[in-house]
């Protein structure tokens, strides 16, 4: 079947496994492709069936091998699939640990099928979301905007930083969209990140905030001209985007980079 998400289901509660099988037995768009109740098999399966599953649902204790243990082995043998943590271990550590080899949900026990389901379908739509490698132009772009936006102060650790580059790089890619960046590219940005295009919006702005404290003041006034005078407003999230985008589209040297 086309479009069809494959999950590894690793848990050795037989009760919860049999709960998922039976969710996911005539799914549209998922698909269980197999079940395993202990960590020796499922690291063996995991490693040397990488093609067969597209996305691993799995407890942290298992007998045999646990699942910090699978998910550093999995790291050393760089295999990049998504995983949804399915635990009722809530320590600190453990949480912090997970999230180190880039575990993409931990979801606590007990919790319910349909939050299952949308995780899954997340996960999935922004894995088809993702080009398997940019050409060489769009990586000029990414660079080009990544290089501005630190320029302006804003910390590539915030979360507005990636949504305004991604922003950027999407309005550049379609110009006619100015009208649309609330309505079309929020929307985008949002099932790309899996979050709200509200939660877009606000770190969009809380990053421009940021940047008018901190940034190039020479730059910002090159930009966005006297629109940085203390006294005036600061652009709004769409004009932050367009103006910068606009740079990049009519300054070519910018993306000689």
């Amino acid at each position: 079947m086309e479009n069809v998400t494959r999950v590894l289901v690793v848990d050795d509660n037989e009760s919860i496994t049999a709960k998922i099988e039976k969710q996911f037995s005539s799914h549209a768009v998922i698909k269980v492709v197999k079940v395993i109740n202990n960590g020796k098999d499922a690291l063996d399966y995991i490693i040397n069936h990488k093609s067969e599953y597209d996305i691993i649902c799995m407890d942290i204790i298992l007998p045999g091998v646990d699942g910090l243990t699978i998910l550093e082995r999995m790291k050393n043998e760089n295999i990049k699939k998504k995983v949804i943590v399915l635990t009722s271990y809530k320590k600190e550590y453990t949480v912090n640990m997970t999230n180190n080899y880039g575990v993409s949900y931990y979801m606590l026990k007990p919790f319910s099928m349909l939050a299952l389901e949308t995780r899954i379908i997340e996960l999935a739509k922004r894995e088809n979301l993702k080009v398997a490698e940019l050409n060489d132009q769009e990586r000029e772009l990414h660079v080009a905007i990544s290089k501005i936006l630190h320029q302006l102060g804003i910390p590539s650790h915030i979360k507005g930083y990636s949504y305004i580059r991604e922003s950027v790089f999407l309005f550049y890619k379609n110009s006619d969209s100015y009208g649309g960046i609330t309505k079309e590219i929020y929307p985008e940005v949002a099932l790309r990140f899996s979050t709200t295009a509200s939660r877009v919006e606000r770190a969009i702005r809380h990053a421009i905030e940021v940047s008018w404290n901190r940034g190039d003041y020479d730059l910002m006034e090159e930009i966005f001209g006297n629109s940085v005078a203390f006294e005036r407003a600061k652009p709004t999230n769409s004009e932050f985007i367009a103006t910068i985008a606009d740079r990049l589209r009519y300054d070519k040297k910018l993306l000689k980079i």
